[in-house]
């Protein structure tokens, strides 16, 4: 395989649908994919979730390396993401709320929403993938 490219396991491991996830970068971090009861035992992620995760996750580190980037501060930074589900088949997400909060005493809030706009535009590959999919509704709030 030529090329950039990431690689991942998933292993069944019960008799139900509870697996354990791994990439080719981490082996010796697994993580545990499950499912609710019945079907599951709620014992893991769910996909929905991970996907909340891996877009948060993949926002974050892009929008801290930009502000870092820009000579700012950083104290603190997390990201807050919730989706909101199809009713019906197939499920998936509607929108996505996501939500950057930045400890930082000399950052604006203006400084924060350029930050995210360049990892929606081209910073961050997981936003790329949904863009014109999923309704995104980025917030922003500065504690300094």
């Amino acid at each position: 395989m030529s090329g950039l490219h990431e690689e991942v396991t998933i292993r069944l491991i019960n008799d139900k649908v509870r697996f354990t996830g791994v990439s080719e970068a981490n082996p010796d971090h697994p993580l545990s994919i499950d499912y609710v009861p019945p079907l599951g035992d709620g014992m893991g992620f769910r996909g929905l979730e991970l996907f909340l995760l891996s877009f948060g996750g993949c926002s974050a580190t892009a929008v801290v390396a930009l502000l870092r980037k820009m000579g700012k501060t950083i104290s603190g930074f997390e990201v807050r993401a919730k989706g909101i589900r199809s009713e019906k088949p197939p499920i998936k997400f509607e929108k996505i709320f996501i939500e950057f909060i930045l400890k930082s005493g000399d950052t604006k809030e203006t400084d924060l929403q350029k930050a995210v706009q360049l990892a929606e535009q081209s910073v961050c590959p997981v936003w790329q993938m949904i863009k014109n999919n999923v309704e995104v509704i980025p917030e922003y709030k500065v504690i300094d």
